[in-house]
């Protein structure tokens, strides 16, 4: 077999050719080619570097390093980074205006064998606190609050609850806080000020309490109170506070027997109170039985119209009905047909909350 050994001479010389040409072409290496800043704050430029090294066998040029967005800044040297020589790239990121989680990419052009890299860097910035004035955006004369109402959810019978309203002061000048409540109210509702002087932008707590041990009250209950600004009181919306809560009755703690010996409210679940003349008053009675063992007792008993006033029984005994009053003033009323609810709240540990439709028509 004939051997052309001037081809085989010839194809081992262009691949030494090529060897050596690419043992001359500069190599760029990264120690790292990525960096997690982790959580930093909203607080200006945050930066890092990434420090690389030519391992080729000519002159390293990085002719262009560019970001993938304007809020990353890459810093990089222009002078040709000789065979075995180190450079430092630095990137800068400004967290201003920036919350949140990120991810760059930083993307290298040069003359090295792999003429494109890349370098990542990523976090997460924390936001700046708020300043008072944008979070209290709810005015209340020279003082801004969060919000004007408070609900404290559901109280059991006999505990207490507290929650709290936070206030600043909006203006330069120093203020006097005051609140001013019904002197109705002052058994079960309780407050304190934290801050009764308020200067600038400054934050101050109203610590509102209900103990619903010491009403007599069961269902939705809702408190005011007015904010009172360097002893000028204003009887308006715009100075009231609410406090919400809802009591109920635990009967968690009820044994067997006592179960046994519990009272049970019979009533019908809808009413047709028939027609109403438009500007009169109606006076509308419907039935409530206990057919347990102990007296029913009504809690109260309640509209969440202005116009429907209902009147609860005294205590029902075994077997026996009571009445239930309800009057209807239909002096504002419009013609047309109304349903609306009646709610009783008893110690039937079954059925302490129930719900009766009256259907009525006015003409």
């Amino acid at each position: 077999m004939f051997i052309d050994m001037k081809k085989i001479f010839s194809t081992l010389f262009m691949a030494l050719v090529a060897v050596a040409m690419v043992a001359q072409d500069p190599v760029i290496t990264f120690e790292k080619t990525e960096h997690d800043f982790g959580k930093v704050n909203e607080a200006g430029k945050i930066s890092t570097e990434f420090t690389f090294k030519n391992e080729g066998m000519a002159p390293l040029v990085l002719s262009n390093v560019r970001a993938s967005c304007g809020c990353t800044t890459p810093i990089w040297p222009k002078e040709p980074i000789e065979p075995g020589q180190v450079g430092k790239i630095t990137v800068q990121y400004n967290t201003n205006g920036r919350p949140g989680r990120f991810q760059k990419t930083i993307t290298i052009t040069s003359n090295a064998k792999e003429a494109t890299t890349r370098l990542y860097i990523k976090g997460e910035v924390i936001p700046k606190s708020a300043k008072p004035v944008n979070q209290f955006n709810v005015k209340v004369g020279a003082l801004g609050m969060k919000s004007r109402v408070l609900d404290l959810g559901t109280i059991k019978k006999g505990e207490s609850k507290h929650g709290e309203l936070e206030y600043t002061n909006l203006t330069k000048e120093e203020h006097q806080v005051e609140l001013a409540t019904s002197s109705v109210n002052s058994q079960y509702f309780f407050h304190q000020i934290t801050l009764p002087t308020v200067k600038e932008n400054e934050v101050g707590k109203f610590a509102l309490e209900i103990n619903s041990a010491n009403t007599k009250l069961y269902g939705p209950v809702e408190v005011y109170a007015y904010v009172v600004v360097d002893g000028k009181q204003e009887i308006s919306e715009d100075y009231k506070l609410t406090v919400k809560t809802n009591i109920v009755e635990d009967f968690s703690e009820m044994t067997a027997e006592q179960k046994q010996q519990a009272p049970i409210i019979e009533n019908a679940n809808e009413y047709n109170v028939g027609t109403i003349a438009a500007g009169k008053n109606h006076k509308f009675l419907f039935p409530v039985k206990n057919i347990g063992v102990n007296p029913l007792e009504v809690r109260r008993v309640y509209a969440n119209e202005d116009y429907l006033n209902p009147k609860a029984p005294k205590a029902i005994k075994s077997g026996k009905k009571g009445s239930i009053t309800v009057d209807i003033n239909a002096k504002d009323l419009q013609a047309g047909e109304y349903t609306k609810d009646i709610v009783i709240i008893t110690n039937d540990y079954l059925h302490s909350i129930k719900t009766v439709k009256l259907h009525f028509v006015v003409e």
